[in-house]
């Protein structure tokens, strides 16, 4: 990330130079506007500079929300609000260079606000602004007696990205609202310490489900992304997450697998370690969590991270009907809309929200419950999921 730093300031500080000649005609070339809108940049680059070389502030969260916050802010929407001020440049050039128009001026500067209020909105009531999507997805193998059963699944909650008591109760309150028979939770409970929960061990604690409550450890969750005194130190952060996710009531799937019954009858539900594509842990092991599963039996399987479907899921030996996994947070960022669904992180992971299907294998993405980052959200809510097994 931090390499990545000195070519977004040089796109954000272009876009930032063209898009003061339009604040200049706004403000009739007022000295304090003038001021004031570089002094915005200076505050945030010094701050950026201080996070890439303090080591203090740049593992600071606190510090790196702000940063991201005003960055996006700032950068935004001027480079979206380019467009109009490069289309009047193209004419002016054409036209010996007249001086640039007052409306277009006024034009680019309505196209920016309409990105700055959405992430404003965004990192204000974004972040607990949940969603419940319902899905019902229908199995020829099932067994009779889930006809009908229901899967309440959460992911991504990054409780140390939180500091709204309120507004996390009103999640919880929504996932119990929902009286599903199971719970299952996908992975990154924390960013990455254990000690991240320990405000919302009793709140999440009050989570229910009628038949039992599972979960998985994703990316965040095995504490890699901090630096730690010793290799027991971040053994003990691990193990410390394990006791947590039971004293919230969560039996945490470790490669492994457990059957879920009614009426005589069973699933398998199978839980393995975070694996991910790229750089990300491979922890994973469907083999060894499969082991005790006969073939014929219907299979749910949480993995935290959706590349793991296509790389390791789909052609394994045993029959995995429906897969559940979280990890891209639909990036927090993009569009939703009358069945039109975009965000960038599309262009990383094909798989990225809500549901897919390959011949009869399912795969949903959730969106996830909480945030990390960019306090906020934008477009892409958090989300609850419902899903309805019915047997055909």
């Amino acid at each position: 990330m931090k390499q990545r730093i000195p070519l977004i300031i040089l796109i954000w500080l272009i876009a930032d130079v063209y898009f003061f000649h339009a604040v200049k005609i706004l403000t009739d070339n007022s000295a304090i506007a003038t001021w004031i809108y570089w002094m915005i940049d200076v505050l945030l680059i010094g701050g950026i500079m201080l996070f890439m070389f303090i080591r203090s502030i740049g593992r600071n969260p606190a510090i790196i929300s702000i940063l991201m916050a005003g960055l996006l802010l700032s950068a935004v929407p001027k480079i979206l609000a380019l467009p109009v001020l490069l289309v009047e440049d193209i004419a002016r050039l054409f036209l010996n260079f007249p001086p640039r128009q007052f409306w277009v001026s006024a034009l680019a500067a309505v196209v920016a606000a309409i990105p700055f209020f959405s992430l404003l909105y965004g990192m204000i009531g974004g972040r607990h602004n949940y969603k419940v999507h319902r899905i019902t997805l229908p199995f020829a193998d099932l067994p009779e007696a889930f006809d009908g059963f229901t899967i309440t699944q959460l992911s991504d909650i990054h409780s140390g990205s939180f500091s709204s008591k309120k507004g996390v109760e009103k999640g919880i309150s929504l996932v119990n609202a929902q009286n599903s028979d199971l719970l299952l939770f996908t992975g990154d409970l924390v960013n990455n310490l254990a000690s991240e929960m320990d405000p919302w061990i009793e709140s999440f604690a009050k989570l229910k489900a009628k038949v039992g409550k599972y979960s998985v450890l994703g990316n965040h969750d095995y504490g890699s992304y901090s630096k730690w005194p010793s290799k027991k130190d971040e053994a003990d952060n691990l193990a410390r997450l394990k006791e947590v996710h039971k004293e919230i009531g969560f039996k945490l799937l470790l490669n492994q697998s457990v059957q879920i019954e009614k009426d005589s009858e069973k699933i398998a539900l199978i839980g393995v370690e975070n694996w991910g594509k790229g750089g990300f842990q491979k922890y994973g092991d469907l083999t060894k969590a499969t082991a005790n599963v006969d073939d014929s039996e219907f299979k749910i399987l949480m993995s935290h991270d959706p590349s793991h479907w296509e790389a390791k899921t789909l052609e394994h030996e045993k029959h995995i009907n429906l897969a559940l996994a979280g990890h891209t947070h639909g990036m927090q960022f993009g569009i939703e809309l009358f069945g039109f669904k975009w965000s960038p992180v599309k262009y990383v992971y094909e798989q990225w929200a809500g549901l897919y299907k390959r011949g009869e294998k399912y795969l949903y993405v959730n969106r996830g419950f909480g945030f990390i980052g960019f306090k906020g959200r934008v477009g892409i809510w958090p989300e609850i999921t419902v899903i309805t097994l019915k047997s055909i």
